[in-house]
């Protein structure tokens, strides 16, 4: 097999200016972003020293992200969605600032992490939906898949130097210093983001309303498999995400200094597949990635609590992440294939639900589980509970395995339609 034919596939990068922006401007913002992600937990473990209370994040941030989530999807489809992104990341940033400055003082407060953690999470429930559906927009059909493991490759970069340096950083400098680094990444992000070309609303569109989010609804629940999407994420993550336990169980293996590898490792698995990603462009039956990515994320989480040798550990959460991003491909292809346009923003909100309610609440599931049962045996069930979901909701769900983006009736109207509408530069 010729070396090209399993590189990632540049297309999308040549084929649009917005894309490469859009590249460019998370690449910069993961990895503020991780620094933070890796120093906030980790502050409040040292503030409580309470495997609750850092599962305790998940529970904050809950209900803003349903919330704000949901909103965001249908404002995504009423405004520009240029102007929800520059205008959320803004805000973002500002929310860097207090923790920055929260760190700086004598006796750094509890509560205020709470409250940016809620507030984090609101954000981003408005923001992800514009970005999300802004790529079908820009992308063109063919190269949907392509431009989706290029996105994975950045975030996996973002998410392997983040966590890694910001052990490093919080370490011997302090968690004052991780947060001025996730400062200046907003920065430079927000000035990015200005040069993104409008992405104004369909000539349809509706004010943001509660009967615009149930027709979205209506939608979502009429497409057995996008339920199927939802469904195998949401079991995926509130089963097997560990990450809330990482600096447990570092302790219990005698690694502190394996923290950051630990929440590195995930991506080092993703950033490998995703190298490797060529292939994926000419697959057809993304349901079968979605599922078998799923499963191989709950065995690969499984194996990690299971083993007692922090770099078998290590391993095993780079196969989760390999096993994550497979099924990330085949779920971000089959939205941006058959949904759309003028519902893209809505559907991007239910899916903002599907791959974030999951993980907060996976953080409170594996606190709890940690403090009631211990660290390993938490990771290890959770992992096992992940696998049999997936394989019941993949039973019970037959038209997400069977889904062929070739005689799909939803991707070949959205195909057919993308044969009509006008090319983003």
């Amino acid at each position: 097999m010729p070396l090209s034919a399993i590189l990632p596939d540049l297309s999308p990068w040549r084929s649009t200016r917005d894309f490469r922006l859009l590249w460019v401007q998370g690449l910069v913002t993961n990895f503020g972003t991780f620094m933070a992600l890796v120093a906030l937990p980790l502050q409040i473990k040292e503030l409580t020293d309470s495997p609750v209370a850092v599962g305790a994040m998940g529970a904050v941030e809950l209900v803003p992200l349903i919330v704000f989530g949901l909103y965001g999807g249908a404002l995504a489809d009423a405004v520009d969605r240029r102007k929800v992104i520059l205008l959320t990341e803004a805000a973002l940033g500002l929310l860097a600032v207090i923790l920055l400055v929260n760190a700086l003082l004598p006796a750094p407060l509890l509560w205020p992490l709470y409250v940016v953690a809620a507030g984090v999470a609101a954000l981003s429930g408005l923001q992800r939906p514009a970005l999300d559906s802004l790529l079908a927009r820009i992308v063109p059909h063919e190269q949907l898949t392509a431009a989706a493991a290029l996105n994975s490759f950045r975030w996996n970069v973002g998410a392997i130097a983040g966590p890694s340096l910001a052990g490093l950083v919080v370490a011997y400098a302090g968690h004052a210093s991780a947060y001025a680094v996730t400062v200046v990444g907003f920065a430079v992000s927000v000035l990015l983001c200005t040069r993104l070309s409008p992405a104004p609303a369909a000539h349809d569109a509706r004010k943001p309303s509660l009967k615009g989010l149930a027709e979205g609804a209506r939608y979502a629940w009429s497409r057995p498999v996008l339920l199927g999407t939802y469904a195998i994420d949401m079991a995926a993550m509130f089963f097997a995400f560990p990450n809330t336990v990482f600096p447990f169980l570092a302790d219990e293996l005698d690694a502190q200094w394996a923290l950051g590898l630990m929440y590195a490792a995930g991506a080092v698995g993703s950033l490998l597949l995703s190298l490797t990603s060529g292939w994926t462009s000419r697959v057809r039956r993304h349901g079968l990635l979605v599922v078998f990515g799923a499963a191989g994320w709950g065995l690969a989480i499984t194996a990690a609590g299971w083993f007692s040798n922090v770099w078998v550990v290590l391993g095993c959460l780079a196969l989760a992440g390999a096993g994550d991003m497979l099924s990330g491909l085949g779920r971000s292809t089959i939205w941006n294939q058959t949904i759309p346009d003028e519902l893209r923003g809505r559907l991007a909100g239910i899916e903002v639900l599907s791959y974030s309610v999951g993980p907060q609440l996976g953080q409170v599931r594996a606190g709890a589980a940690a403090g009631w049962t211990g660290t390993r045996s938490a990771i290890w069930s959770g992992g096992l509970a992940c696998v049999a979901s997936v394989a019941v909701l993949a039973a019970v769900l037959p038209r997400l395995i069977s889904y062929d983006a070739r005689t799909d009736a939803d991707a070949k109207l959205r195909r057919e339609r993308t044969l009509t509408e006008p090319s983003t530069p």
